[in-house]
């Protein structure tokens, strides 16, 4: 089989997995548990969702390890199992994708703040990474993940640990942007060209963005990013802007509407389409059939 770094270079376009934290409520996990948790406790839960959206025609799905890092464990008391956790997730991701898919370690940040926002120390964020990666790759990823930063020096400090870990295991890294009448901007005032820029020196093999828009705002980054870069694209669009309805959140995105956009990503030079929050085993179905369709009709 070939790697995923071939298989975007021979312009294949790779479909990623859609949302962790929604599908581990499904099969149980309570609200304001610890989702990496599971993977010590219940992991059958994050293996039926890998095994979900491998079935759904995911060709990479994620650990359960978005708040992997011991910085975040520790708000649940579980830093001192950091690399373990990782490790398992991985070994379980693995499971119930299978021998087909590739595992994607992800990592998200760490909710602690780097001056001039704050008082969080680089280098004990370093460490911390450098630890979480070193569990996932100990578990067997075939990629990493770092994904939903808004700060670029962390992400950087993230793809750093990475690299420093296992230099061999490509590095995805995405950022979470927001509209504004100056263009797209994460909540800590960095651009997508900056994020470009700084991530591309740090490191990364791929660039993107998922998370806080819907396709149609993701085609837009999209267009941003394949300007300024000629490495990979990975976006991870929600299903919308979430809504309440009868006191429960919603997201208006259906899966066919997901799927009328994957061929301008396509177009725009996007090489891996997923989804992020509110998006389902359904939408990845959806993305894979209009993937497959575009493949077909351009051979």
């Amino acid at each position: 089989m070939k790697s995923l770094m071939e298989k975007l270079q021979a312009k294949e376009i790779v479909v990623f997995d859609g949302a962790t934290g929604t599908q581990l409520m499904k099969y149980g996990m309570p609200g304001g548990a610890c989702p990496e948790a599971l993977n010590l406790m219940q992991p059958d839960i994050p293996e039926q969702v890998a095994r979900d959206y491998q079935r759904a025609g995911a060709d990479v799905v994620e650990t359960n390890t978005f708040g992997g890092s011991p910085a975040k464990l520790a708000m649940h008391d579980y830093a001192e199992k950091t690399e373990d956790i990782n490790k398992r997730a991985a070994e379980i991701a693995r499971k119930g994708a299978g021998p087909d898919a590739f595992v994607a370690g992800s990592c998200g940040p760490t909710g602690e703040m780097l001056e001039p926002f704050g008082e969080a120390d680089p280098d004990t964020l370093y460490a911390g990474f450098v630890r979480q990666m070193q569990g996932l790759a100990d578990g067997g990823v075939d990629l990493f993940c770092i994904e939903t930063m808004s700060d670029l020096q962390e992400a950087c400090l993230a793809v750093k640990a990475a690299k420093s870990v296992a230099p061999h295991i490509p590095v995805a890294a995405t950022m979470t942007f927001n509209r504004s009448s100056r263009g797209f901007f994460t909540m800590m005032g960095v651009s997508v060209e900056a994020a470009a820029a700084g991530l591309e020196e740090a490191g990364a093999d791929i660039l993107g963005s998922n998370c806080g828009n819907g396709i149609e705002e993701m085609v837009e980054i999209a267009h941003v990013f394949a300007k300024i870069t000629s490495l990979p694209l990975l976006i991870q669009a929600n299903a919308g802007q979430p809504v309440l309805k009868n006191g429960r959140t919603h997201y208006p995105e259906t899966p066919e509407f997901f799927a009328r956009h994957v061929e301008q990503m396509i177009h725009v030079g996007v090489g891996i389409i997923g989804g992020c929050c509110g998006t389902t085993p359904d939408h990845i179905r959806a993305i894979r059939g209009a993937v497959d369709a575009y493949q077909a009709k351009s051979t």
